[in-house]
């Protein structure tokens, strides 16, 4: 997927989008039948109420508030805190710089299945949580064991200080932290969804673990190309101005979304609301949230957008000006081990012309979906669609239905 800048707002529009993962950062805890297992000992209080802080938030409120937007969800699920312990065993890079052997956890939920369902892991994306999902987990669970997670620094999990000082460290971050939830939850031959920048950390991760992914899917995934690989002009063009001076060195200086909402302080839940209705509303591009939808998505999102900085802070190493994947993954496509689907809302920001170049290379069953009335969260926006995509990339293990090997009726093969 190319991060070109298809005009001169690009990098805002990219600040938007990932706002929007920010944003819809959401709810993935709580349901009529919830089973609730933590074993983080629970954050110190603040002593002043808190509508007298700068920024009126805490853990507890991130907890809660993921809670009350997913007490729509029908199916029961259990929301656990796993232990990943203080750093990945034996590694030289560790996932924070720091003398203490202070455990880290990884919030997640399980959504009840039928016997012998196929287990479906969900990654974010950046800023985001698991929540994003809201609006997929009761049809997705008919057919999957469902496991969503908030990576480690986002949503309810850890937020250790981030210090990694590269691109390595910083995959690592994610990666190994990864694989030691795996480790801790026991689980195998599992598909693989991630989303976004969780796709590209999916991505890396089944790179490096193959033999623990039956199938993987990549919903609107970021990183595929480099800046050296898109030759935009445009970009180029844009740099030499002096927006774009300013915009690189606020990028170089690691400036993200959730500083400027945590600089509105106690303004900022107006601001994401404003944004939330806007974007899943009136410039929805499929199916507009409910007011209820709404207004719990909105509370849930300036909670885990003001939180600690943490995981966030990853984003220019991963990528370059302009998010252009450092080490992007077009380069590794001759290595891919593991049959991918590739879903793309019809009007999402990112091309999935990275995708089909990738393809060529790949040696692995490789297909791409686009979803009609669907933007770059097309699992928000076309629900429906979303799921009917989900399902065909994984019909080759679901029990057959009908017209199993039909493309459903308005979805697009690329």
């Amino acid at each position: 997927m190319s991060f070109r800048l298809p005009h001169r707002h690009r990098w805002s529009n990219l600040l938007a989008t990932m706002s929007e993962e920010l944003s819809t950062t959401a709810a993935t805890v709580a349901t009529t039948t919830t089973s609730t297992t933590v074993t983080r000992p629970s954050s110190s209080k603040s002593l002043w109420p808190s509508v007298l802080r700068w920024i009126p938030t805490s853990t507890d409120h991130i907890i809660e508030s993921e809670k009350r937007l997913l007490s729509s969800i029908k199916t029961p699920y259990k929301q656990e805190q796993v232990n990943i312990g203080s750093g990945p065993p034996g590694s030289k890079v560790r996932w924070f710089r720091s003398t203490s052997d202070e455990a880290r956890f990884i919030n997640t939920v399980t959504f009840d299945s039928k016997e012998d369902s196929p287990t479906l892991v969900m990654i974010h994306g950046y800023g985001a949580s698991q929540g994003f999902f809201f609006r997929n987990f009761d049809t997705l669970a008919k057919h999957f064991r469902v496991i969503a997670i908030d990576q480690l620094g986002w949503g309810g999990s850890s937020r250790p200080d981030f210090t990694c000082k590269s691109t390595e460290e910083t995959e690592a971050w994610f990666i190994d932290s990864f694989e030691e939830w795996r480790r801790a939850k026991n689980l195998s031959n599992f598909v693989l969804l991630g989303h976004s920048f969780g796709g590209y950390v999916a991505a890396k991760y089944a790179l490096k673990h193959p033999e623990h992914i039956k199938h993987l899917i990549l919903v609107g995934s970021v990183g595929f190309t480099s800046e050296e690989d898109s030759k935009s002009e445009r970009l180029i063009r844009f740099a030499t101005t002096w927006k774009g001076a300013v915009l690189k060195h606020l990028w170089e200086s690691n400036f993200t979304p959730q500083k400027l909402v945590r600089g509105f302080g106690p303004f900022g839940p107006n601001m994401v609301r404003k944004y939330t209705s806007a974007r899943f509303g009136s410039y929805s591009t499929g199916q507009v949230l409910t007011p209820e939808e709404s207004r719990l998505l909105t509370d849930y999102v300036y909670h885990t957008l003001v939180a600690k900085a943490s995981g966030e802070l990853c984003l220019k190493y991963i990528f370059a000006f302009g998010a252009f994947a450092r080490v992007p993954l077009l380069k590794s496509a001759s290595e891919w081990k593991v049959p991918t689907t590739f879903i793309y809302g019809y009007d999402d920001w990112m091309s999935y012309e990275g995708a089909e170049k990738a393809r060529k290379d790949m040696k692995v069953p490789c297909e791409i979906i686009r979803i009609p009335e669907g933007g770059h969260f097309a699992f928000i926006d076309n629900p429906t669609g979303f799921h009917n995509a989900v399902l065909y990339g994984c019909r080759g293990f679901l029990p057959r239905e009908q017209d199993n090997d039909s493309l459903p009726e308005g979805l697009i093969s690329v």
